[in-house]
């Protein structure tokens, strides 16, 4: 049985819990303490934080970081709106609806320049682009935003089948479509002797984040210990990508007892062929204001937040990336 990561759930406005001063968060250690809710299981996606943490470089910049494993029901959106961490990784579609429901977060760095999240079918599929969708049946997250979209762009019309995040209909129907994530799902069904093929979501201009955000109240009390963060993050991911990644890789096959050393290059390979870690030109961590201005006007183009609820400076800042 194979299973696919669930979505990250939207939730009702969330009540601020105040995070703890300065004084108070400093420990005997002298180091400051930041806790990260990952969005899943220690992998790749992961590397950078996984990374910083092995090389030391948290510590290297004054921090006591706890990274804390997702999955299913890690539920970082509301762990961080709440205090319960001051930084979390989702994708960014996700958390622009939190903010506009009330939750108190923004976002400061991405993780990744595109959400893998991708339409996958098998590479016999009689579909090789968005209009051959037309009256297929798609297995899909119904919340997922690119659905209204894709559908409105294309002129198209398909059923859905809510995600069961497994692969076992994928594997055995040559003419099934189902979302997947981008940098897994294909490794498993490779396992099992099936090809995949993909079609890209970025590639439609519906192009989310996987995005690294923060508690508003933690930025503000505490902007040079997050820039401290984001700077060690940065370090790690480089070295991650373009030195080793062995002693991240390290840590995820002892805390995460489904990683394979295979599955793990694998899934590292896969970020890197799609550049999901930086484009062309540009630089780790990087985040766009004109980028997060499209995702809004998309999302209020669909009448999936309202109009002039809230703008771009309210959910994300590039103040905390290094140049």
């Amino acid at each position: 049985m194979f299973f696919i990561r669930k979505s990250l759930l939207l939730f009702p406005i969330l009540l601020l819990v105040a995070c703890s001063s300065k004084s108070e968060e400093e420990q005997s250690s002298g180091l400051f303490p930041v806790a990260v809710q990952l969005d899943w299981v220690a992998e790749p996606e992961h590397g950078a934080f996984y990374t910083a943490e092995a090389m030391g470089y948290f510590v290297e910049a004054g921090l006591d970081v706890t990274l804390v494993q997702g999955g299913p029901n890690s539920f970082s959106l509301n762990k961080v709106a709440t205090g319960q961490a001051q930084l979390g990784q989702a994708d960014s579609t996700n958390v622009l609806l939190a903010i506009e429901g009330g939750a108190p977060l923004i976002n400061v760095a991405s993780v990744f320049q595109h959400d893998p999240s991708v339409l996958m079918m098998q590479k016999g599929n009689s579909a090789n682009d968005w209009k051959d969708l037309q009256g297929k049946t798609i297995m899909v997250r119904p919340e997922w935003a690119f659905i209204p979209y894709l559908k409105r762009k294309y002129d198209i019309e398909f059923d859905i089948v809510p995600q069961n995040f497994e692969l076992g209909r994928l594997i055995s129907d040559k003419e099934f479509v189902q979302q997947g994530f981008y940098i897994a799902e294909p490794f498993f069904a490779m396992e099992q002797g099936v090809d995949l093929k993909f079609l890209y979501a970025w590639d439609t201009g519906f192009d989310a984040y996987t995005t690294l955000f923060a508690n508003k109240a933690f930025v503000n009390r505490n902007p040079e210990e997050l820039k401290a963060f984001i700077a060690a993050l940065k370090k790690g991911y480089q070295y991650y990508i373009e030195v080793d990644p062995e002693p991240a890789h390290a840590i995820m096959l002892e805390i995460n007892a489904k990683a394979t050393p295979e599955y793990l290059k694998f899934s590292r390979d896969m970020i890197i062929d799609a550049e999901l870690h930086k484009k062309p030109g540009g630089d780790y961590l990087d985040i766009s204001r004109d980028r997060y201005q499209t995702q809004l006007d998309q999302l209020r183009s669909l009448e999936i937040i309202p109009a002039d609820t809230i703008n771009v400076d309210q959910v994300m800042s590039d103040a905390y990336v290094p140049n």
